[in-house]
């Protein structure tokens, strides 16, 4: 604990600061609150998307077979070209926003390849647009995550460690201004049984 001046300036600072402190504490306790609102709903898109993901590689069970009859490099035929996103904000926090994955189709003969390629692209694309909208969830998640960190710490520092040392200091510099004033008292008495 730093060293306090007794005086009553000190007092009115420290009432000053702690009455600060109890003003922003519950926005800090209400931001914290919000935080953690919104990493349970991401998360539970994250494990919608996840499901969804998993919905559509199993119906690839069905005909993947067919990838060994004769061999096709899908890779070929879809590419991931660009994410789009936007900027959004969520309690002061700036996040990534989904808006779409752009995949470039390559062209293909329709004679030469077998006729299942058209639905393999179709769900390759579907699952590069899912994969690419879980990885933006989970950046969100992660800067949302360390957003919360942060507050918490301070929320900690306010409700353990600043109002309770102003608390004190107050607590301290008024006894000792109660006992200047009583020994101030006893001194003019005494100086008056003096004269």
């Amino acid at each position: 604990m730093a060293k306090i001046k007794h005086t009553k300036n000190e007092m009115k600072a420290q009432s000053e600061s702690l009455k600060r402190f109890k003003r922003f504490l519950p926005m800090l306790i209400l931001k914290k609150q919000q935080l953690q609102a919104e990493i349970q709903a991401i998360d539970a898109k994250v494990e919608e998307t996840q499901a969804e993901y998993y919905s559509i590689s199993g119906k690839l069970d069905t005909w993947v077979s067919l990838f060994s009859d004769k061999p096709v490099d899908i890779n070929e035929y879809v590419r991931l070209k660009e994410v789009k996103s936007e900027e959004g904000n969520i309690a002061g926090v700036p996040i990534p926003l989904f808006i779409s994955a752009e995949v470039t189709k390559k062209e293909y003969d329709l004679y030469d390849t077998p006729p299942w390629v058209d639905d393999a692209v179709d769900t390759i694309n579907d699952l590069i647009n899912l994969r690419v909208k879980k990885e933006i969830f989970q950046e969100q998640k992660r800067l949302i995550s360390e957003e919360l960190r942060v507050t918490s710490q301070r929320v900690n520092l306010f409700e353990k460690v600043k109002i309770p040392e102003c608390q004190e200091n107050i607590r301290v510099i008024k006894i000792f201004l109660g006992d200047e004033q009583t020994a101030a008292v006893v001194r003019g008495k005494i100086a008056k049984k003096r004269e």
